[in-house]
Formats: C-alpha cells, sequence, structure tokens
C-alpha cells in the first residue's frame, strides 16, 4: 500500500481530492480523541461479535478480527502504532490499521455503524471508568472527614457569619458540614452515571440501519444497563456529559470554599489549624514563611472546571438536530475536568487527615465577638419573654459590655438584673461554649451529641 493511499480518508471516496493540509490540521481530534483507545477497541470487539450473531460474518472471520484488535492494543502500548493526523481521529486510525492487516475483511467492522455512534459509545465507556475512579477517591475524602470529626468532634471553635464570630460549634459538626457536601456531590456523580449507562451503538448516522443491528446484543457485551431510546437524540445528545460537568463543578464550588475556610484559619491572624507540611511551600526571598499553596492552587484550579460547564454549554445551546462537527470540541472541558477533580482528591484527601488543630489558640477566640449573647436571648425566652424584645435587651447588653471592656462571661448578677430583672442566678449556668454547644440539640445542630449522630448516620451510607 503506497504512502499516498495509506494517509487517504476511509470516507474519501466522494470526493476528487484530498483535504488541504492546513484543514487536516484543523479538523484532526486525534491529540484528544486517542485515549479513547481501549474503549473504541472494544466497542470494535462488541461490533464484530453482534455482526457474526446477526451472520454478517462468520465465526472464523470473527477469530480473526478479535486476533487483530488484540494485536493493534499491543502495537499502541508498544508505541509501535503511532496514529496519523490525516486519518484524524482514533476511530478511523484504528480501522485502518485492522484494513491493514486484513484486507477486505477488516472493511466489514463499519458495517450498520457511524463514527456518530461510535464516538458515543467510546465517549460512554470512557466516561463510566472515569466517574467510577472519581466515586473511589470521593469515597476516600468522605472517610477522612468523618475521622477528622469523630476525632475533633469535643473541641469547641467559633461558628461565623459574615467571617464575623457568631456562635460556637463542635469542630466535628464543622467537618461534618463538608461531608454532607461532598456526599451530596458524590451522589451527582453518581447520577451522572446512571445517565451516561445508556448503550449508543446501532444509532448509527442519525437513523439507525436497514440491517438487522442487534443493539440488545451489544448493550449487554458493552456492560450497559440500558439502550437508548431514540437514533436522532442519540447521536445528537451530551447531556451525560454536562450532568459530569455540572457534579465537577458543585464539588468545585465546595472544594474552593473548604480551601478559603482552612487557608484564613492557617493565618497567624487565626491560627486555629497547623497545614502539614508537605503541602505548603515556602517563599524564595523571606525564610519565615509556609505558604498554603496547595490550598490555593486548589482554589484556583476550581475555575477551570467551572469554565468548562459553560464551555460545553455554549457549544450545544445552537445545535441542530442531529450530530455537527462542533460536538468533536466536547472533549476538552471534559477531560481537563476529569484531570482537575482527580488531582484535587488526591491532594485534599491526605492534606486534611493531617491537619492539627492548635486547641489552646482556639481557645483565646472563643472570648471574642460575644459568641452566647443568642443562648442569652433564648434564656430570656424560656422565661417568658418575647423574642424580639430579647433581642434588644440582649444588643443593649453588647452595648454596655463594649463600653466597659467586659465580656457576658464577667458580668454580675447585678449588672445582669440592671438590663432586666428576670436574669437570674442561673444565667451563670450557661455561659460556657460546651453548654452553648451541647443545649443546641435540635435535629442536624451543633450538639456533640447530634455530631456523634451525623457521623454513625454518615459511617452507614458509606457502608
Amino acid at each position: 500500500m503506497n504512502n499516498q493511499n495509506e494517509n487517504k480518508a476511509l470516507w474519501s471516496g466522494r470526493f476528487a481530492s484530498s483535504p488541504a493540509e492546513i484543514m487536516q490540521q484543523f479538523s484532526q481530534s486525534i491529540d484528544m480523541d486517542w485515549r479513547f483507545y481501549k474503549h473504541d477497541i472494544i466497542g470494535n470487539k462488541a461490533q464484530a461479535k453482534m455482526l457474526t450473531h446477526i451472520g454478517i460474518l462468520t465465526t472464523q472471520e470473527l477469530e480473526q478480527i478479535l486476533s487483530a484488535f488484540d494485536e493493534i492494543e499491543k502495537e499502541i502500548h508498544d508505541g509501535t502504532l503511532i496514529p496519523k493526523i490525516a486519518l484524524e481521529d482514533v476511530h478511523m486510525n484504528i480501522e485502518a490499521r485492522l484494513i491493514e492487516k486484513l484486507g477486505p475483511l477488516g472493511a466489514k467492522i463499519h458495517t450498520g455503524r457511524s463514527r456518530n455512534d461510535q464516538v458515543a459509545t467510546d465517549y460512554r465507556l470512557f466516561m463510566k471508568d472515569a466517574i467510577l475512579l472519581i466515586q473511589e477517591k470521593m469515597t476516600a475524602l468522605l472517610k477522612i472527614l468523618i475521622e477528622k470529626a469523630n476525632a475533633d468532634v469535643d473541641i469547641i471553635v467559633p461558628g461565623f457569619t459574615h467571617l464575623q464570630h457568631a456562635q460556637p460549634i463542635s469542630l466535628g459538626h464543622y467537618w461534618m458540614a463538608y461531608f454532607w457536601k461532598f456526599n451530596r456531590d458524590l451522589k451527582r456523580f453518581t447520577s451522572a452515571y446512571e445517565t451516561t449507562n445508556f448503550s449508543p451503538l446501532g444509532a448509527g448516522a442519525l437513523a439507525g440501519s436497514t440491517l438487522p443491528i442487534d443493539r440488545e446484543f451489544t448493550k449487554n457485551e458493552l456492560n450497559f444497563a440500558f439502550i437508548t431510546e431514540n437514533s436522532l437524540d442519540t447521536v445528537s445528545d451530551r447531556d451525560y456529559l454536562l450532568e459530569f460537568l455540572f457534579a465537577a463543578s458543585t464539588f468545585a464550588l465546595h472544594t474552593s470554599r473548604l480551601c478559603e475556610d482552612l487557608i484564613i484559619w492557617g493565618t497567624s491572624e487565626f491560627n486555629f489549624i497547623e497545614l502539614p507540611d508537605a503541602f505548603c511551600t515556602g517563599s524564595s526571598m523571606m525564610p519565615n514563611k509556609k505558604n498554603p499553596d496547595a490550598l490555593e492552587i486548589a482554589r484556583g484550579k476550581t475555575s477551570g472546571i467551572l469554565s468548562s460547564l459553560y464551555d460545553l454549554m455554549v457549544n450545544m445551546k445552537g445545535l441542530p438536530l442531529t450530530y455537527n462537527r462542533d460536538l468533536q470540541e466536547d472533549k476538552r472541558p471534559v477531560f481537563h475536568s476529569i484531570e482537575t477533580v482527580n488531582i484535587i482528591l488526591d491532594v485534599l484527601t491526605p492534606l486534611i487527615s493531617e491537619i492539627q488543630v492548635k486547641e489552646e489558640e482556639v481557645k483565646k477566640h472563643l472570648n471574642k465577638g460575644f459568641l452566647l449573647a443568642t443562648d442569652v436571648a433564648e434564656y430570656l425566652v424560656l422565661k417568658g419573654v418575647p423574642f424580639r424584645d430579647t433581642h434588644h435587651i440582649v444588643g443593649n447588653l453588647v452595648q454596655y459590655c463594649i463600653r466597659n471592656n467586659k465580656d457576658l462571661e464577667n458580668l454580675t448578677i447585678e449588672e445582669w438584673k440592671n438590663h432586666h430583672e428576670i436574669f437570674d442566678n442561673d444565667i451563670f449556668d450557661i455561659l460556657t461554649p460546651e453548654s452553648a454547644v451541647d443545649r443546641r440539640s435540635t435535629y442536624g445542630g451543633t450538639a456533640r451529641s447530634e455530631v456523634r449522630r451525623q457521623i454513625e448516620k454518615a459511617k452507614s451510607l458509606l457502608k
């Protein structure tokens, strides 16, 4: 076979000349879809078995084809099969190599199939594997968050609204907040997997085939749970990718918020935690610096995941049915997001596991911001005072403390009664962070008993 024929496109019969060299460069997708080669070979083998099942191929021909695909996969692994840009994509490169090996027999493999349903098959197989790996890594992250919550349930820290001291909480409650956020992300990835788990093979270019293609056979051969229902929808659909990117985006948002918290908590001003040296770097100029680079890079990388969702949405928004070449560009945002989610999980999980809490430093912050003001207001409510009145009374108390450089915990009973006669000595029973935490025992509250309930429920979910 001469070089001119080797580089000729398999669809070239309609054309009197080959595409311009710049067109070949412009239209190729091999730089992205070559990573589909394993899934393309799996799909090709299923196609060959189905063609044998319906009588297009003989058993002997099937054996030759399967053996040739094994050889092609080995050549790719060994680096001896190098894809040609002139052949555009992974599908044409592998099919061309099959034809080189088997001649006319190799040319039978594309019977009743289009690259439109072929790429959809490869992509869905690829995404199933990618999502399963992410689910595995997310489960590891969730386990670490449970471990941290269990270890830190008795540590009391300030909770914040508007980045201002608000109310005391169990640190275990904080870790469990992110457990539930990431657990929802895991569910979204699971939903994306379920949406992906439909076999598109046999939809053809857009309308199916006049041949007796057995889609149930290839569905079972490729281990899909379902078959797509409509051939037009099948080759134009990228919802499963959008659903994956949405799951990745909410994960990215949660990651960025967690990183921001931990960066703030590690500052000299807060000094709540010590970040592990293995995930920090120093300054090239200032020898005193310990920078939270891993957290900052993770926070920065999340923007790329968010952009990927909009990238594909904008690509899809004006496309008429069915397949359009625009969809060749659906891979870059998805592949980028897969890689980014994986590296973030690879870094974030061990980083969180090695964080050390500076309990004595944290305690200093429990005397700031009048964290127990709401407890005082609810104390008055239990005494029969309307809440809006209690809110005003306690607000005045806080003003009094600020003017006199005092804390609520240091007021005398006379000072309490000066603001309302209903205050009694039992007010002092509630003026500790531990009491404030444990009295918030409503379902989902920060009471340590509630945090332990959450931990047990989380453990049962992971099982």
